[in-house]
């Protein structure tokens, strides 16, 4: 009896294994959620510019057991709703949320968060920045780097430099050797897009000192574009260098 039932627990678990793995992608119209390792993921949300038209936006989730923390809130606080749904639908506890620079891409949707009390960081010049612009600031601010944690894994912020603007970070999960380089890093084929708060001559100085201390980077999501490899990191450094 018990060989013959083997079989049959075997299939529910992997159709459970299945289920589980299908409700961790999401899309609709403004929103798109996509696996990039098996505890990182890539959020896309649309914003509408003047200059590029509509523009898709990157972040990131990181996450470990039923924690996460979200690298750039969607474009805004509607869509950020949306996002948090998602992750409570799937039981899932945002520690924290994280806005790499201060343009609407990064924190635009940052007032949903703090709506559910969830802790908002960024670099000391973002805030500053942030209040400048008159945009919801947040809370918790570092000067160069930090080290926060999700379940029992570890995520990294570094300010390496400028670049796209003067407090760009990137965030780096060592453990799945996952970087989110933000509007700092270009996709492959990329033009250099906005440049009214950028430091062209060091930006490339910036990627190549992340390239020299992250060697073990195995894939890099972009800040717009398709994620790759430290590929991305040679053409932005190339591109600054035209």
């Amino acid at each position: 009896m018990k060989q013959s039932l083997f079989p049959v627990l075997a299939l529910l678990f992997l159709l459970g294994c299945k289920s589980e793995e299908l409700q961790l992608g999401y899309e609709t119209d403004t929103l798109k959620i996509v696996g990039v390792t098996e505890h990182t993921y890539q959020h896309i949300s649309y914003l509408q510019t003047d200059s590029f038209g509509k523009v898709a936006c990157n972040g990131m989730i990181v996450m470990d057991g039923k924690e996460a923390i979200v690298l750039d809130t969607p474009v805004n606080n509607t869509v950020s709703e949306e996002l948090i749904n998602w992750l409570e639908k799937q039981d899932i506890e945002i520690k924290a949320v994280v806005a790499t620079h201060f343009h609407d891409d990064c924190l635009g949707g940052l007032k949903a968060f703090h709506n559910k009390q969830i802790p908002s960081y960024a670099l000391d010049k973002t805030i500053e920045l942030a209040r400048k612009e008159e945009a919801t600031v947040p809370k918790n601010n570092f000067s160069k780097t930090m080290e926060l944690e999700v379940d029992t894994k570890k995520l990294l912020l570094d300010y390496a430099g400028e670049g796209h603007t003067k407090d760009n970070i990137i965030g780096y999960f060592p453990s799945e050797r996952v970087m989110f380089g933000g509007c700092l890093i270009k996709s492959v084929g990329a033009g250099k897009g906005y440049l009214g708060d950028a430091n062209v001559e060091e930006w490339p100085k910036t990627v190549t000192n992340i390239k020299s201390k992250y060697k073990d980077m195995a894939i890099v999501v972009p800040g717009h574009g398709n994620s790759g490899n430290v590929e991305l990191l040679d053409y932005t450094i190339t591109l600054f260098k035209e």
